[in-house]
């Protein structure tokens, strides 16, 4: 029997009078990025807010030109476009320069995705989501695809547990062109229709994922010559002409293995390894995925096969390396399963306001480079 229709109220988890509220948790946030800026200022990493000097950046920027001057001569394809897109729409609206509007897309998706996020479950799972990755103040306040697709993705769950089916299958479908990685959002959507025997919507999601897609590939075909150029990039640079997913953990051992980054790096991708694996298998085991997926199939599907993703992801490496910034969209499910653990407590998230942000200036300037800043700083 297909399940009935749920409220956007998370009834997965107990009702808490303790969790803050929305104003408490944006107030949470909002200080963590000012400490996260002013710890930028002070150590000169200014530079680095959209800059070039930081990640994908120059891929970002580049494609973000491209589109806002329609003009693609020259143009190295690697990364999906969405934010890009999204980038130059906003640039062009506001006259605002490239650099400039891509912070402010990422800074302003990053709250929406925090308002959401609040929306599906509560103050608690809101606060930490947010307040725990280092990753999350790097993309989200230095330049980065991540805030857009979690906040595209949450945005097509609500839509979802509110019945509205069409506009999740958008939401969910400019996710994919932001990461190829949403493409799990639009199968547990049309998973979740047809259970609820919802043809009829189903097949105007179908419509809409394909319109969005046929947008999409276009302007590569017609002005690169090839409509899946951005997957050729992947398969040439990350992948290695490898197939992108393999055995589960080997990617992430055989890296580790082979690395020869600093301890602390190890012990940080080893830390996020292990939460996401530790919530993945309390949840199948207490059967609280299950029970989640009765009232959430969409999302259940989701969060699953974004684990089996993760685990089995090939990419040289990147697998274990970049494993916190891949694990972000998934962070806020794992939270919903170990919620039962979290400190909650209100000292517990205005401390995390201060220390992460102040960790995550140091871990894009570096640490080595923190030091002699911070001398130059005080003498």
């Amino acid at each position: 029997m297909p399940p009935t229709e749920v409220s956007p109220t998370p009834k997965i988890l107990p009702a808490d009078p303790r969790a803050p509220d929305l104003r408490e948790v944006l107030a949470f946030v909002i200080l963590s990025y000012a400490v996260f800026y002013a710890a930028l200022s002070l150590w000169g990493g200014l530079r680095l807010v959209g800059g070039s000097a930081f990640g994908d950046n120059p891929s970002y920027l580049s494609a973000a030109s491209a589109i806002r001057y329609w003009h693609f001569d020259g143009v190295e394809v690697h990364q999906f476009w969405g934010v890009s897109y999204a980038t130059a729409f906003f640039s062009a609206v506001t006259r605002i320069p490239l650099r400039p509007a891509f912070v402010i897309v990422c800074v302003v998706a990053s709250l929406a995705a925090l308002a959401i996020c609040y929306r599906l479950w509560g103050g608690w799972v809101a606060a930490f989501c947010f307040l725990l990755s280092l990753d999350w103040f790097k993309s989200s306040l230095l330049g980065g695809s991540e805030s857009l697709f979690i906040a595209l993705i949450l945005a097509a769950f609500l839509a979802l547990r509110r019945g509205k089916s069409l506009w999740s299958a958008l939401f969910a479908a400019l996710a994919t062109v932001v990461r190829p990685f949403g493409m799990f959002a639009l199968i547990g959507i049309g998973i979740e229709l047809l259970w609820r025997k919802k043809f009829q919507e189903f097949t105007w999601a179908v419509a809409i994922a394909l319109l969005i897609g046929g947008l999409y590939v276009w302007p590569l075909a017609q002005y690169l010559g090839n409509p899946m150029a951005n997957v050729a990039s992947y398969q040439q640079n990350d992948w290695h002409g490898r197939p992108p997913f393999t055995v589960p953990f080997v990617a992430i051992v055989r890296d580790t293995l082979a690395s020869s980054v600093p301890l602390t790096n190890l012990a940080l991708t080893s830390f996020w390894v292990g939460l996401v694996l530790l919530g993945m298998v309390i949840a199948v085991a207490s059967g609280t995925l299950r029970n989640y997926a009765r009232s959430y199939p969409a999302e259940a599907c989701f969060a699953s096969l974004f684990f089996l993703a993760l685990f089995t992801y090939n990419a040289r490496e990147w697998a274990r390396a970049e494993f916190p910034r891949f694990a972000l969209p998934l962070l806020p499910w794992v939270l919903v399963f170990l919620y039962r653990y979290l400190p909650k407590r209100s000292w517990v998230t205005w401390s995390l306001a201060v220390i992460t942000p102040v960790l995550a200036a140091a871990s894009a300037l570096g640490i080595r480079n923190v030091v002699p800043a911070l001398f130059r700083h005080f003498h």
